[in-house]
């Protein structure tokens, strides 16, 4: 099992940016696929962006070009930049250790590992 602690989330105007971080309690590095996930109210956990062991990202869609997810040997990030009203909720940080071609489309049901999430709020 591996504890996650997320951070950085926090209220921003369209259009601006925010870094979440995801301390987790082990080496997560070169032994686990990491991704985030979001979930707004009354909406299922959907995919975000993740990061297998051998550091190749995968990004969902709505996503693509605007967000970055990076990791060092015990700490996930996700770089957001442009958001959008459509980007708030709650954003979750998840490990699991999937092989890299499980990785990039394992959905949230899959992963055992979780943190306690960090609310992201895009509003004028």
């Amino acid at each position: 099992q591996v504890q996650l602690v997320e951070s950085g989330g926090g209220s921003v105007q369209p259009g601006g940016s925010l870094r979440l971080s995801c301390a987790a309690s082990a080496d997560t590095y070169s032994n686990y696929c990491m991704a985030w996930f979001r979930q707004a109210p009354g909406k299922e956990r959907e995919g975000v962006a993740s990061i297998d062991i051998s550091g190749s990202e995968n990004y969902a869609d709505s996503v693509k070009g605007r967000f970055t997810v990076a990791k060092d040997k015990n700490t996930l990030w996700l770089q957001m930049s442009s958001l959008k009203p459509e980007d708030t909720g709650m954003y979750y940080c998840a490990a699991e250790a999937f092989d890299p071609a499980t990785c990039g489309h394992a959905s949230a049901y899959e992963y055992s590992n979780w943190g306690q999430g960090t609310q992201v709020t895009v509003s004028s």
